[in-house]
């Protein structure tokens, strides 16, 4: 078999799909392209990767693996302890291959920024072809700037200027490559799980099914069906009315720009007007770009540092059991048990419910915010730096669009507004299933009539609010 003139090395990430995939299209573009995937477990545990996320993307790399076999581009599985090692390890590759060039799409952590930082280096020092692109978000990060020609604190501020971009310039899709010659290089054989993490469920497994083939599916069936109704049912969990697609999104399955364009597409192409729902979805679509900008032009927030530094000064309580509850969905608090039920038993939970149970943590329990943050990561198969950070620290009043506000969620008021007839809470707690639609947001007190298998509040809601708003007021100005 006749070598390759060229031969370039694809380092996939978190871009598992063979579509709009411009490290991927620009490699096969040179010549002849081989995707390579560095398994390094001991950093994904350093990191908090949740198990379902983990093995979500290995289900998700079997099935990009019989993609690129149609296109006859290899898929190679290298092991490393670290990150720090993969530098040396896609040289070794390359020079074994006769690869001379190197594609890769940039990721936005300060390590991860480290990591890619030093293989660049290490490939340029060597002589070899090293090319970066900007696949993950919309626009490269700082890229849109105030006039002070600073970076935006405030998303509203950020997303104004991402519209006047996006009106100027829409990104385009990349289609999947060509189908090359064959290389003559097999594909690596893909573990049924990776060292020190054990698969997932087959329920869990079938909740989020993988490829881009089922991403696709599932984006066609939110426009389709969903989507127009999504800025009235996206805060109802009791509803599926959101695009349970951030999985796909964290993992690469999807590119924010087939989202954005899918939403374009069923809404004339406006992005500000139009269909309330396709403007909403875009506006959090633009919310995930906003938090991946943060965490670089702020890269505090990558090491478990608040993004306004006055609030590192906030008194955080010690609460172990008060953790415990909150982490096993114990609360007496029910819409916070529910969505704690629903992030232990599937992976994933609601939007609207990561905000109203990470604001009873970090307010009312008065938990330093990072135990959640963490916690969240260890569970969550859509789990991402940048939007789990950003989620966090707007919660706990530590981040973002933060003041003049100080938000206190109520989590009685929001559960009858998020689940008015309780059907969320019955189905993640199944011992309050026999009360009322107005019982259910507060259960009674247990007494000799009422043997309800529930636990009483761990906390008053409404001394912890007054606690919370104390605890903040004395804090100095926000940068």
């Amino acid at each position: 078999m006749t070598k390759p003139a060229t031969l370039s090395l694809c380092w996939l990430r978190a871009d598992l799909r063979v579509n709009d995939n411009q490290a991927l299209y620009h490699a096969a573009e040179r010549g002849a392209a081989v995707a390579v995937f560095i398994a390094t477990p001991s950093t994904w545990q350093e990191h908090d990767d949740a198990p379902i996320k983990v093995d979500f993307w290995r289900r998700n790399l079997a099935a990009l693996r019989k993609d690129l076999q149609k296109l006859n581009i290899p898929l190679l599985l290298l092991h490393a302890d670290s990150w720090s090692q993969c530098p040396k390890k896609l040289l070794d590759c390359a020079q074994k291959l006769g690869a001379d060039a190197l594609f890769f799409n940039d990721e936005y952590g300060v390590h991860e920024q480290a990591r890619d930082d030093a293989t660049q280096d290490t490939w340029q020092e060597a002589g070899l072809q090293c090319e970066r692109f900007t696949d993950q978000l919309l626009f490269v990060p700082g890229s849109l700037r105030t006039q002070s020609d600073t970076m935006f604190k405030v998303y509203s501020q950020f997303r104004r200027k991402a519209y006047e971009s996006l009106h100027r310039h829409l990104p385009t899709c990349y289609p999947a490559p060509a189908k090359q010659a064959d290389t003559g290089i097999e594909s690596s054989a893909l573990p049924d799980h990776f060292s020190g993490y054990t698969p997932t469920s087959e329920n869990q497994q079938k909740l989020w099914p993988a490829g881009e083939q089922a991403a696709q599916q599932r984006m066609s069936y939110f426009c389709e069906q969903l989507l127009e109704d999504y800025e009235e049912s996206r805060d109802r969990p009791d509803l599926d009315g959101t695009s349970r697609l951030s999985a796909y999104l964290a993992a690469g399955v999807l590119s924010p720009r087939q989202c954005l364009h899918a939403a374009l597409q069923l809404n004339q192409g406006e992005f500000d007007s139009g269909n309330p729902g396709a403007v909403s979805w875009i506006n959090e679509l633009l919310w995930r770009e906003f938090y991946k900008h943060i965490l670089v032009c702020y890269p505090r927030v990558s090491m478990h540092r608040a993004f306004r530094p006055d609030t590192e000064a906030v008194e955080w309580r010690n609460d172990p059991e008060g953790l415990r509850a909150w982490q096993q969905g114990k609360t007496g608090i029910p819409i916070v048990d529910a969505a704690m039920q629903q992030l232990l038993q599937t992976g994933w939970m609601h939007n609207r419910l990561r905000m109203i149970s990470a604001m009873f943590l970090s307010k009312n329990l008065l938990i330093d915010w990072r135990e959640g943050e963490r916690w969240f990561m260890q569970h969550l198969i859509d789990g991402d730096l940048a939007a789990n950070n950003g989620g966090w620290q707007w919660s706990a009043s530590t981040g973002t669009d933060s003041a003049p506000y100080f938000r206190v969620f109520n989590p009685h008021s929001q559960s009858l507004k998020c689940d008015p007839d309780g059907s969320f809470i019955r189905t993640w707690l199944p011992a309050l299933a026999g009360l009322s639609a107005k019982q259910i947001h507060s259960p009674p007190a247990a007494d000799m009539f009422n043997q309800l298998d529930y636990p009483a509040p761990i906390v008053d809601l409404k001394s912890s609010r007054q606690r919370a708003i104390d605890a903040f007021r004395n804090l100095g100005e926000s940068p």
